[in-house]
């Protein structure tokens, strides 16, 4: 049985497949960057995806070919990966339990003007 391996962007791929054998620093000595685009002005920044790249440049460089290419977006932030701290989603109930008793902390209790946008 013939089994398919496909790589998606930012994948390192298996040894020999694809690796740079030109230089010392081959795809799997660079780290993990996150990739977060702006699409307008005001707006948040959200998560696109993810690349390795060798430095902070070279990331930029590749989120803008990568994601950018049909002008998306008005600003880029890369962080590298290691950077980043995730809640476990096991520990959520424990974590996100006691904002359940202040109920006047959510905005369902009050009437938003028409004028606001993008909350």
């Amino acid at each position: 049985m013939n089994i398919l391996r496909r790589f998606y962007y930012g994948d390192i791929p298996d040894s020999g497949a694809g690796s740079n054998t030109t230089g010392s620093t081959s795809g799997h000595d660079w780290p993990l960057w996150e990739v977060f685009i702006r699409s307008k002005n005001g707006l948040d920044h959200k998560h696109a995806g993810s690349l390795h790249a060798a430095d902070a440049q070279m990331a930029m460089e590749n989120a803008r070919d990568v994601y950018t290419r049909r002008m998306e977006g008005v600003s880029i932030w890369v962080v590298e990966s290691k950077y980043i701290t995730a809640s476990n989603p096991e520990e959520a109930g424990e974590l996100y339990e006691p904002a359940q008793d202040k109920v006047y902390r959510h905005p369902t209790f009050y009437q938003l003007p028409d004028e606001v946008n993008h909350m």
